[in-house]
């Protein structure tokens, strides 16, 4: 008798656990925390529901929440009071990050993170120093958007890289004076992984991981984000320092160049469009893949169980899963602690 496969006998309750493939874990997730230094109260996020900036003085409490769920480790990101035209506030010894996480390392048992960027501290919004005339040449590109206008602004890019690789470490390095366990370039800058490394170990912590932003998309998901960290670019935009989201096989040269230069963790942002590409930096590198689930992805979850088009705690869990079962071995996510508290 000719028999008939019926992979439907591993689906029914009982068995279907035992056989899956994928399982998602409160250790799998990191928390993004807004820590503002202009707000003596907490202030929600309209774009991105149930998340809110917190002053300096909630930060511990607002992490011992996140702990509360069984999510171990957080992502710290800045408001500053005060913002220039090269971010100085980054690097402040009492800057809004260094304080809270000075206070969540010596009060809580969290895992502390830190985003190394420059953004929410300019004046201009732009992930590092800026080239002398960039105001300009957008201006110019938005009289003329012909390709010939984009070649003109191309010839000076935004932001002048090497400059701001010194930034870039001299930031990172007051996070570890900080306390940070781990510290997270995301300014797209060519070499800030190396730039970041060398001064960690110069200022003697050579055990301090960094996990890098290694593909970053200049994507239209992160608009929500922008939001709550007060750094949406105050002209132009990041396209001529963040990935083109036509191109995968820059992805592979993009990680390649940061697992050079040290890197220990590396992470593909967003993390939805992009699952073709976590899949393939799972495949090509033994390193830890992170994924960022941002908050755009967030938001439209949002948006659309308020219209009773779907329920976003499935959707969230069905989507966490997808980024897993692609390959991340860490997911950064808005949903971080109502999944946790369910899982």
């Amino acid at each position: 008798m000719e028999q008939t496969r019926r992979p439907r006998r591993l689906r029914r309750d009982g068995v279907r656990g035992l056989v899956s493939e994928t399982s998602l874990d409160a250790s799998d997730l990191i928390a993004p925390v807004f820590v503002d230094a202009t707000t003596e109260e907490r202030v929600a996020i309209e774009s991105m529901p149930g998340h809110e900036r917190v002053p300096l003085s909630e930060a511990v409490a607002r992490v011992e929440e996140v702990r509360a769920t069984g999510v171990e480790a957080v992502m710290v990101f800045g408001i500053p009071e005060a913002k220039d035209e090269r971010g100085s506030r980054a690097w402040a010894s009492d800057g809004v990050v260094q304080e809270a996480v000075r206070r969540i390392t010596a009060e809580t048992d969290a895992y502390v993170i830190t985003d190394v960027c420059l953004c929410e501290y300019t004046e201009h919004g732009h992930c590092g120093v800026l080239t002398s005339d960039a105001r300009e040449r957008w201006e110019a590109l938005d009289s003329d958007p012909s390709p010939e206008g984009d070649a003109g602004l191309s010839e000076g890019l935004t932001v002048q890289n090497d400059e701001t690789l010194e930034l870039l470490a001299r930031t990172a390095v007051s996070h570890a004076e900080a306390g940070a366990d781990m510290v997270a370039p995301s300014a797209m800058a060519d070499g800030q992984v190396g730039a970041i490394r060398g001064a960690l170990d110069d200022a003697g912590y050579g055990d301090l991981p960094v996990m890098a932003y290694a593909v970053k998309y200049e994507s239209a998901f992160y608009g929500p984000f922008r939001d709550a960290a007060d750094g949406a670019p105050s002209f132009g935009d990041r396209r001529h320092y963040q990935m083109d989201p036509a191109n995968r096989r820059e992805a592979m040269t993009e990680a390649s160049l940061d697992v050079e230069e040290g890197a220990d963790v590396l992470m593909v942002k967003p993390a939805l469009p992009y699952l073709d590409v976590v899949a393939d930096v799972r495949r090509e590198f033994d390193l830890p893949v992170a994924a960022y689930n941002v908050s755009g992805e967030y938001a439209m979850l949002h948006a659309a169980d308020e219209k009773g088009w779907l329920d976003v705690e499935a959707a969230a869990h069905e989507s966490l899963l997808s980024i897993k079962r692609a390959g991340a071995d860490l997911i950064l996510t808005y949903f971080a602690e109502d999944l946790a508290s369910r899982l």
